[in-house]
């Protein structure tokens, strides 16, 4: 039974004071400028000790463990996509650690998002106006996060459930209204009245973005809402399940049901052509989707590609190899011609007289720091081309992330065990028990978007596009500060133009 082992594991793990970063209250969709501060306020423990069971989930070196080269060659290479039909998590094999980290996430049987993954509900919105100031919502959100996990425990305990929330749960219904009207306005200036407007939401999670965009469209425009149409594409079987049963039948109450429909595919196996225009909504999907891991050599500026090896007995080793697979050598290639001229962050940004004197001290890395690439980022904009060729993409997620592992572009990856956060330091973790998720560099993916796509675009910051579309009185406190502005100041919003 693998929670028991896991509960063992975070137990030896907590025998030790945990540091304030591991015990923030805030979860993975949420980092808000209040809440850091008040974070910076509190007392300091003393620095956590090392756990007797951290190389259960946490590499031992960083160099080539030279006593796995031989398994390394012998066991079979294996994809993300072979193990969709597994219940048990491999062993003996080698795979990309794209692939590693795609099996982790969203393993049926025992991927993150399939089984471990509790969406937060806020029973009914936050009353803006009659709070005092954005410490008084704060504590507010606490004590309803609080009191949603006590009910679920007095349901079923589970100490290391994982729990976490979106910014459509936190700022309901105002948040999807501000969506909604973006759409609306585009809508009216571009299509109408010559085609229906059609809206598809990848991971729509509880439904409650679409239950909003489809109220706010009603109330503020009931012709439109007559042509409208809306398309969830769902990987997760159990979250499917929940909008089939869930969100239909309130859709239904709504009056919504005949607007909606459900696909439970990955939108990486979607073979179906729509020639429609239609707005594509991927609101804080990007950070979870699987990257590959490049190192370079700091000499020659060769890069390596990153590989996961699983021994008999579970435990991950990290190999690098000079052949890269094609999908991460296009993704290169496509980068090199799409960001010319534009400066981004890159392992080799040191001018190369400062990396060779560097290689020539003593213990100095022969490789550079790594970087995390995001190909399946690359892959959804080919399906965007290919399939949804008049789309026009809306998209939100974080530009940066706090407390993330060694490298460029490098994940968050954490667990929740008794409602404290717990960071690690690699994605080479317990598949399915942790969050990977990634930050975005919004002006590469920008331009690559364009080099695929050929479809121009405009990235703002999150404040300034609810600015623009938020009714930003609805979200304000009685002193004048606005979460809803404030609250995702590492976050920025992507929009075809």
């Amino acid at each position: 039974m693998e929670s028991p082992l896991l509960s063992q594991l975070f137990k030896q793990l907590f025998t030790h004071r945990p540091c304030s970063s591991c015990t923030r209250h805030t979860t993975r969709r949420l980092y808000s400028s209040y809440g850091k501060a008040a974070e910076r306020r509190r007392p300091r423990g003393p620095e956590k000790e090392s756990s007797p069971l951290e190389s259960n989930w946490q590499q031992r070196t960083d160099h080539f463990p030279r006593d796995k080269l031989d398994e390394y060659k012998r066991f079979p290479v294996v994809t993300s996509d072979a193990l969709r039909s597994r219940k048990e998590r491999p062993r003996r094999v080698r795979m990309l650690m794209r692939d590693f980290i795609e099996d982790s996430l969203y393993n049926p049987s025992y991927g993150y998002f399939s089984k471990q993954v509790v969406i937060w509900r806020p029973g009914e919105p936050f009353d803006f106006a009659n709070l005092p100031d954005e410490a008084s919502f704060y504590a507010e959100y606490q004590r309803r996060y609080t009191e949603f996990e006590d009910l679920l425990d007095a349901k079923e305990y589970n100490e290391t459930r994982q729990l976490w929330h979106t910014p459509t749960e936190l700022f309901r219904p105002y948040y999807g209204e501000a969506i909604a009207h973006y759409l609306v306005a585009n809508y009216k200036l571009q299509l109408y009245p010559y085609e229906d407007l059609l809206i598809y939401e990848m991971g729509a999670g509880n439904g409650t973005l679409m239950m909003n965009i489809l109220d706010y469209i009603r109330e503020a425009d009931p012709e439109v809402y007559a042509r409208t149409r809306f398309r969830v594409i769902e990987v997760s079987s159990a979250l499917a399940s929940i909008q089939q049963h869930q969100l239909l039948r309130s859709a239904e109450a709504k009056g919504h049901a005949d607007k909606v429909s459900i696909v439970n595919r990955s939108i990486f196996d979607w073979d179906t052509y729509v020639s429609s225009p239609c707005f594509f909504l991927a609101m804080e999907v990007f950070d979870n989707f699987a990257h590959d891991v490049i190192r370079y050599d700091p000499l020659t500026e060769e890069p390596m590609q990153g590989s996961a090896l699983i021994d008999a007995e579970g435990e991950f080793y990290e190999f690098y190899s000079k052949d890269l697979d094609p999908v991460a050598a296009r993704y290169l290639r496509v980068r090199d011609a799409a960001c010319a001229g534009r400066p981004y962050n890159h392992p080799l940004r040191q001018p190369r007289i400062l990396r060779n004197l560097r290689s020539k001290l003593p213990l100095a890395p022969n490789l550079s720091r790594p970087e995390y690439i995001p190909t399946r980022l690359m892959h959804f904009f080919d399906v965007l081309r290919e399939y949804f060729p008049n789309h026009k993409l809306v998209t939100s997620d974080f530009h940066s992330l706090p407390d993330a592992v060694e490298g460029v572009n490098a994940p968050v990856v954490q667990t929740r065990y008794e409602r404290r956060m717990v960071p690690v330091t690699t994605p080479l973790v317990h598949q399915g028990f942790f969050d990977i998720l990634f930050p975005t560099d919004f002006g590469v993916m920008e331009d690559m978007y364009r080099a695929i796509t050929g479809k121009l675009t405009r990235v703002t910051t999150h404040e300034e596009f609810f600015k623009r579309w938020a009714y930003v009185e609805d979200t304000q406190t009685r002193n004048g500060e606005n979460p809803l502005l404030s609250w995702y100041k590492n976050a920025s919003v992507m929009i075809t133009v």
